[in-house]
């Protein structure tokens, strides 16, 4: 089951702490004691602990992981955070996988069958708004490709059943073409129709 059981019950210093952890430097063991010294005391707070275990932050010993280190690039941060909660929360992506846009409520009975009820209606509140709360502090867009196809793809096939495709690329001043080769392993037949109708299909959907 890959469910965190993890939550928090107080979601305003969550992303505070987040800014807290850009602005310092990952420490050897992420201890409630280095929580205390980012500024964030309360029994709360130290539920963040946990949460940070099951985003893969840090290990169960609090030893940050290379997701940690990659969150505090700025220019990824929010992303990283994003790839965490997919993993944390990878059985609500599986029947939703845009489950980051599931309202509260969605969320809610979503958690409620994957826990068989086995979680008292305030506990599945809790789990519920830390599923938002930490999909409302990452960032969602997928990163966009710097350059544009110009040119189409070219597909031959050749006798040993093999695609060739070149395709050229140009982002500002210059150009760049790139070349695929694609294996196709043909079945054993002497109806040369088959091979046909493979090679066409290829032709309609790589060109």
């Amino acid at each position: 089951m890959a469910l965190t059981m993890s939550y928090l019950t107080s979601m305003k210093n969550v992303e505070a702490i987040f800014n807290s952890m850009l602005s310092a430097r990952a420490p050897e063991k992420f201890t409630t004691r280095f929580l205390e010294d980012l500024g964030f005391k309360s029994s709360n707070d130290r539920l963040f602990i946990g949460v940070l275990k099951a985003l893969g932050f840090i290990d169960s010993n609090g030893v940050p992981q290379q997701r940690y280190f990659d969150f505090l690039d700025q220019s990824q941060s929010k992303r990283v955070v994003a790839e965490g909660i997919k993993e944390a929360y990878e059985d609500l992506f599986n029947l939703r996988k845009d489950a980051q846009n599931m309202s509260n409520e969605e969320v809610k009975n979503k958690l409620k069958t994957l826990t068989q009820g086995q979680k008292g209606d305030r506990v599945i509140d809790s789990m519920a708004l830390t599923f938002k709360t930490l999909c409302n502090y990452a960032d969602w867009t997928e990163t966009s490709p710097k350059s544009i196809p110009i040119t189409n793809s070219e597909n031959k096939p050749n006798d040993q059943g093999k695609m060739s495709t070149s395709t050229t690329y140009k982002s500002g001043s210059t150009s760049m073409e790139l070349h695929y080769n694609i294996q196709i392993h043909l079945p054993e037949t002497t109806n040369m129709a088959v091979y046909d109708a493979i090679f066409q299909s290829l032709k309609k959907h790589l060109m």
